[in-house]
Parts: C-alpha cells; sequence; structure tokens
C-alpha cells in the first residue's frame, strides 16, 4: 500500500522525469545543447547502441518522442524512493498489473470500498488517449493497431490484452504493407489505412529496408512513411539512446539542466566504467558492487558481486577492462520486502515498483504500478524472464 503523500511525490518525480526525458531526446537529435555545453559526454550519446543517426533533425508528431515510459522504483533502507532505471522503448508489465487488481477484487471485493484504493483498470482508456492524439489528422477517425512480433513471443500476453482492452486490431508485419508512403492493414474487404501504431518491436526490426536487412518481423517502407509524417509511432524510434543505463546517471543533472529544478526522485549512486577513476574503483571492488551491462534488460548482463562466485567476478572484471563503455556499478541496496506466500508459509522477498507514464495531450501517472518480486529467496532479481513474480499495488486516495 502507498499513502496519497507518498504518492504525490513519487507522481511529481516521474512526471519531472519524463519531461526531462522527452526534452534530452528532442535536443540530441536536433541541436545537442546537452552535449555542446558538456552536460553528457558526447562520446556516450555518438557510441550508444541504441543512438539512431537517421534520425536527426526529424521532428516527431506533436514532439513527443517517449509515450509510454515504465521507472523502476526502489526503496531503501531509509523508506527513501529511488530510480533503478527508466525503461523507454517498449516497457512491458501493464497487463500483468490490470489482470493482479481484477484477481484481488474478485478476492477481496470489500476491502478496495473499505480502504479507499485509487483505480488501475483506466490505464487502456489512458493509453488509448494518448496514442490518438499522435494521430497525423489526415483522418476524423484515426486508426491505431497494435504491431507485434507474434505468438512466441514472451509478452505476447500483454499484445493482445491491451489490444483488446483498447479495442484496436493486433498485427504482426506481415499484415502491413505501404503504399506511396502510406500504411495499410491488410482486411478481408481490402486495405484499411493506419493512423497510429503502438509498437512492441524493437527499433532493429522494424522495418527491413533501413535497419536489420534479415528481420521478418517488421514492415519494409515503414520508416519513409513515418518521415513523410502519414504515420505515428509510439514510442517513436531512437528513444533507446535515453534509457541505456550510461545514460542513466546524468538524468539528475540533465533534469537541472533542461527544467532548472532538482530531481525529485534521486537516482542510485552510480560508477561509470568509461570515467578512469570510477573504473579504476569498479575493478579493485567488483566483488563488493552490482555490475550492470549499458543496453541489456530482465535481468540480464547482470553481475552481483557479494552473491557471485571468484570466477564470475573475474569474468565480469575482464569485460569491463576490455568494454568500460558498456558497464556500470551500483552499490547495493537491500531492495524492501513484502510478505509473500512461498512454500506454504509467509516469508519475506525483496521488491520493486514499475509504476506506468503516459504522456499524451498532457503526462499521466496509472496511480498503481506493477510490483515485482524475486520469488527466490534473497535474490535481488525481480524480472519475470528471471523467475520473478508480482503484486497488486494500492494507492490510497487519502491518508487515513
Amino acid at each position: 500500500m502507498i499513502p496519497a503523500t507518498e504518492w504525490k511525490r513519487i507522481e511529481a518525480g516521474l512526471t519531472q522525469r519524463m519531461m526531462a526525458l522527452n526534452l534530452f531526446l528532442d535536443d540530441v537529435y536536433h541541436d545537442q545543447k546537452a552535449l555542446k555545453d558538456k552536460i553528457v559526454p558526447a562520446g556516450l550519446i555518438l557510441g550508444a547502441k541504441h543512438f539512431r543517426r537517421e534520425f536527426m533533425n526529424f521532428s516527431v508528431p506533436k514532439g513527443i518522442y517517449v509515450h509510454i515510459c515504465g521507472t523502476d522504483l526502489i526503496r531503501d533502507d531509509k523508506g527513501n524512493y529511488l530510480v533503478l532505471e527508466d525503461n523507454l522503448r517498449c516497457p512491458s508489465g501493464a497487463s500483468y498489473m490490470i489482470e493482479n487488481r481484477a484477481a484481488m477484487r474478485r478476492a477481496f471485493p470489500n476491502l478496495f470500498q473499505s480502504y479507499g484504493v485509487r483505480p488501475v483498470e483506466g490505464y487502456a482508456d489512458e493509453l488509448l488517449k494518448a496514442l490518438l492524439h499522435l494521430a497525423p489528422g489526415e483522418s476524423d477517425k484515426p486508426n491505431v493497431v497494435l504491431l507485434t512480433p507474434g505468438v512466441y513471443n514472451s509478452a505476447y500476453f500483454e499484445h493482445c490484452f491491451l489490444a483488446r482492452q483498447m479495442g484496436i486490431p493486433i498485427v504482426e508485419g506481415r499484415d502491413l504493407v505501404v503504399r506511396d508512403s502510406r500504411v495499410y492493414m491488410r482486411t478481408t474487404a481490402g486495405l484499411v489505412p493506419v493512423d497510429v501504431i503502438y509498437r512492441r518491436i524493437d527499433d532493429d526490426f522494424l522495418d527491413p529496408t533501413i535497419f536489420r536487412p534479415d528481420s521478418m518481423l517488421g514492415v519494409p517502407g515503414l520508416v519513409n512513411a513515418y518521415r513523410a509524417g502519414h504515420v505515428a509511432l509510439a514510442n517513436s524510434i531512437g528513444t533507446g539512446v535515453a534509457d541505456d543505463k550510461v545514460i542513466y546517471a546524468y538524468v539528475p543533472k540533465l533534469i537541472k539542466y533542461y527544467l532548472g529544478e532538482e530531481p525529485i526522485l534521486p537516482n542510485v549512486n552510480t560508477y561509470l566504467a568509461s570515467e578512469p577513476l570510477d573504473r579504476k574503483f569498479i575493478l579493485e571492488n567488483i566483488e563488493k558492487l552490482v555490475v550492470k551491462s549499458a543496453n541489456e534488460a530482465g535481468g540480464y548482463g547482470m553481475l552481483i558481486g557479494p552473491a557471485s562466485t571468484k570466477a564470475e567476478c573475474e569474468a565480469f572484471r575482464a569485460q569491463v577492462a576490455a568494454q568500460p563503455r558498456n558497464f556500470i556499478a551500483q552499490d547495493p541496496i537491500m531492495l524492501s520486502r513484502s510478505p509473500t506466500w512461498c512454500d506454504g508459509k509467509l516469508e519475506g522477498r525483496h521488491i520493486d515498483l514499475r509504476p506506468y507514464i503516459l504522456y499524451g495531450e498532457k503526462i499521466t501517472v496509472t496511480p498503481g504500478g506493477l510490483t515485482r518480486v524475486a520469488l527466490r529467496k534473497g535474490s535481488l532479481v525481480v524480472n519475470s524472464s528471471q523467475g520473478g513474480g508480482s503484486k497488486d499495488t494500492w494507492v490510497l486516495q487519502g491518508d487515513e
């Protein structure tokens, strides 16, 4: 449960962060003032895995790069909320947030009324509003589709769930075709124009004529249609440069630079292997640190030093020394715990919280989010791909 006063601060911090990250992305792909003013080293951006040079000086619809964001929060031993990372490409998990709530409502219908729990069920409606806000304006009734990699993707359940909740078609790349820089959906009644695509496919696989030519998941010609302004994409191409874990370390500076404000939600203390002094500290203390690869997700590419063998630490030490740009390190933080039913009894398990932020006409934060649980005893890895579970999260109307 999160009291209203706590949530108000979280909401303000996430809104602030969303604004700054969008301003940063606009700057990166246009004037690059933050690079010229040395707020972020230019080499970190220009050498970033997800920096898309093809989109320099391209103006995205409505000036919004990130429409859906999942920012992971943790609490330290003093009860303070800290940002662990931002997910700005294709953040997942919102469907589990909604399903968890539905299950809890069925099991404990009276509790919600007595505690005054704020609803999360409006997420799909808010998402659809944000997507419709992007529509190019060529149609009175814009068509929105959800583009999925297909049934073998681990998040396919979520793709189907959200499409059904929004009442929009779910499509694969083969269902779409580009004609004269416009995107159409194949149907039994013929081609139907598409105005907005909520894509759950990474940049690399979106358009085989621009990115990976071996991609069977994307739509040939999609990027040209996007450039021509005939279709909108959520999230925009190239947003991954801002959720690079190295760039994460600079977000507090970016908030000050673009907004002139102090960060409401601080970062976890982070060491950059690309900086000589930090690299020396990481290499000498790797057994005491959490080391993360800059562009991995799902709990992969990570070393938890205190819980690792000497051989694992040595292997990571060699990787950090060989490719310092690709690694960061953080002090281990014992994530807060929640009572969890495991093996027939209640035990404490470590958790984090992923709230969902949407950017349409305005920025909205769903009052709740996905609390992720490390189901293995003592584990700090909460990702579902690593065997983690999830819990319903209650944001209360008042502080009583």
